[in-house]
């Protein structure tokens, strides 16, 4: 073991520790990391102790993956909310624009583009001004 890992090994000693055992966190071909089990009495795992610890990372890698599926559903909830939110601003925007200057909702909004991009400004923004009427265009 000293060998194989010079820096941990006489730290891992130091606490008193005198074997170990690591278990992949695996899902099918995936594999997210690593559960690690230390004991104090220098002497090998017993068969039924390494598949109680296989067992155990296996439940831990499912709720880890679990739990990043969740975040990773919620964070696209909150982009396509935010898209929606900005479609439905800009949509009113193009709609107080055409009735103004009576053009067509395209024309209007290649108007509110190009007043966005030519003052370095979100399209949102821009947008969101108009409607409450802070912006006239």
């Amino acid at each position: 073991m000293r060998e194989r890992w010079p820096k941990f090994t006489p730290r891992i000693l130091e606490i008193g520790m005198r074997s170990t055992c690591a278990f992949p966190l695996r899902l099918r071909n995936d594999r997210i990391g690593a559960l690690n089990v230390y004991r104090a009495q220098p002497r090998a795992y017993t068969d039924d102790e390494v598949r109680l610890g296989q067992a155990l990372a296996d439940i831990a890698a499912v709720g880890i993956l679990q739990e990043r599926a969740v975040v990773e559903a919620e964070r696209r909830a909150e982009q396509l909310q935010r898209a929606l939110n900005s479609r439905v601003l800009i949509e009113q925007a193009k709609g107080v624009i055409a009735e103004r200057h009576d053009m067509a909702p395209t024309a209007a909004f290649e108007l509110l583009r190009r007043y966005a991009r030519s003052n370095n400004r979100k399209l949102r923004d821009v947008c969101n001004e108009l409607i409450d009427g802070r912006l006239q265009l």
